[in-house]
């Protein structure tokens, strides 16, 4: 056994049958050989199916769209690299020079990419349920620890479901001002609810993400005045 192998049998209490899945699911297209984009795209879908499963069994007065937000927040890069990175893949990746000298082992893509691939790679080698079983296991603190659905929602989407709900008005966005070149400009927007004297603001890289920013600022106030 390698110390590939001995690493995910400790990590993940699995030992492959075929050992050049395992290899291939670690190395990156950067390297020469075979790499682990077809495995990726495997690995990605019998990802989604497992966690699909596993939320909606966790969740069974939830709806379509609360299913579809509780399972992105699983699958999505960010989480994918976390989970990677904790698990010690990025010490195991086969890398092309390039990427080795730019700290491919530590990039996000690179680590969600082989988190997927190992999935795909142990499908292969074993079959779904014992990727199931290494899914839920690398999964199981966040399963265990789902966020109420609505706290996936984005923060303009709660404000207004907050202010319906209340039969309040809708609030009001204003772009109060953009600074910066073409290329770097930073939007500022302003939000207003009805008859409320409390005016938040909101800066961000895109006109889309301040609103986001000054909304979340004045469901903030909104709550803290209810409390």
């Amino acid at each position: 056994m390698d110390k590939a192998e001995s690493w995910l049998y400790k990590t993940l209490h699995y030992r492959f049958d075929d050992a050049d899945l395992l290899k291939q699911a670690l190395t990156h297209r950067s390297a020469t050989g075979r790499n682990n984009e077809r495995l990726e795209f495997l690995g990605d879908a019998v990802l989604d199916l497992v966690i699909s499963d596993a939320v909606y069994r966790a969740r069974p007065d939830a709806s379509e769209g609360d299913l579809s937000r509780l399972r992105a927040s699983l699958v999505k890069e960010k989480t994918l690299a976390v989970l990677a990175a904790d698990l010690g893949v990025g010490e195991y990746l086969v890398l092309g020079s390039g990427e080795k000298k730019t700290g491919g082992h530590r990039r996000e893509s690179i680590l969600a990419d082989a988190l997927e691939s190992i999935v795909g790679a142990i499908f292969l080698d074993s079959g779904i349920e014992a990727a199931r079983e290494m899914i839920e296991r690398v999964f199981a603190q966040r399963l265990d620890e789902l966020p109420a659905a609505g706290e996936l929602r984005d923060p303009k989407t709660r404000l207004q479901e907050w202010l319906q709900a209340r039969s309040l008005g809708l609030p009001e966005y204003e772009l109060v001002n953009v600074t910066g070149k073409a290329h770097q400009q930073k939007f500022e927007v302003s939000c207003s609810v009805g008859q409320a004297s409390d005016v938040t603001h909101g800066t961000s890289t895109t006109r889309r993400k301040a609103e986001q920013k000054a909304a979340a600022a004045m469901l903030e106030i909104l709550l803290e005045d209810q409390a």
